[in-house]
């Protein structure tokens, strides 16, 4: 089975796939907490744990890492533990078929490359993909499955967590809707502004890029919500027509498909 890793600055999501092409399905996910100081060993121990019983079924790796220290940890592990495992690090060289329309392709993450790959795979059209992690990433995807740029805002967490700080009356809540968006006490207040405030901030952002879009194609604009934090937002966004939770999960099996051939690993 294939087992794909995507290393993000909050979280590192392990996937574990069975099958190749349009037989291919994910049997199961897990989510683990990114430390920038974990050695390849720990993470070796930390991923061997979790797979458990299914440790000894990969036969294939995928990953990617948003973090320079775990990247070069990654990259020790894989080595060490799976030497004879075919695998793929999503980095500059590894083909992807995503031709990149940027001033420097070079400064384009891994996610934000195989969301766009998942993200046409899915739908062929143009389209929006809102990545809910530490930071929030609005990317724009054309029609022909090129990666046009996007927009970068502060995270949800992160935005709480820097209130909480520099505000000495205000204090981190439970992100729930409150009774209403006018809010009658601190607590709802401040869900009231992070939930539908960055509901709003979403749409608005999703809006102006969609007009891009289909000024630049006419074609139809899908907007795709992932990322772990996007269960806070969707009820509330007016723009968001699906939500993808392991978007970055497929699109690394699909880079780890191009890469390598129909045999190389085994099926389940």
């Amino acid at each position: 089975m294939l087992l794909t890793v995507d290393v993000g600055n909050s979280n590192i999501v392990l996937g574990l796939h069975a099958g190749r092409g349009d037989e291919a399905r994910l049997v199961r996910d897990w989510r683990m907490r990114t430390d920038p100081h974990m050695t390849a060993d720990e993470l070796a121990l930390t991923m061997r744990g979790l797979l458990g019983e299914h440790a000894d079924e990969v036969t294939g790796i995928s990953a990617l890492s948003t973090v320079p220290a775990v990247l070069r940890e990654l990259r020790v592990m894989l080595d060490r533990y799976y030497p004879d495992t075919p695998k793929v690090i999503v980095e500059p060289g590894v083909r992807t078929g995503v031709p990149l329309l940027v001033d420097n392709p070079k400064e384009v993450g891994g996610d934000r490359l195989v969301n766009t790959l998942a993200a046409h795979h899915l739908h062929n059209t143009a389209c929006v993909v809102v990545d809910f992690g530490t930071s929030t990433n609005v990317d724009a995807i054309s029609a022909r499955g090129e990666f046009l740029g996007g927009a970068f805002a502060p995270g949800i967490d992160i935005s709480v967590d820097a209130l909480a700080a520099r505000a000495a009356a205000l204090r981190t809540v439970e992100l729930v809707p409150p009774r209403s968006v006018i809010g009658k006490n601190t607590v709802e207040c401040l869900q009231s502004g992070i939930l539908y405030g960055f509901a709003g901030q979403v749409d608005g952002l999703v809006r102006r890029i969609s007009r891009e879009l289909t000024a630049a194609s006419g074609a139809p604009v899908h907007v795709i919500a992932t990322g772990g934090l996007a269960p806070l937002v969707l009820e509330e966004s007016e723009t968001i027509g699906e939500h993808v939770p392991h978007l970055t999960l497929l699109g690394l099996r699909l880079v780890f498909e191009r890469n390598t051939g129909p045999g190389r690993h085994a099926r389940a």
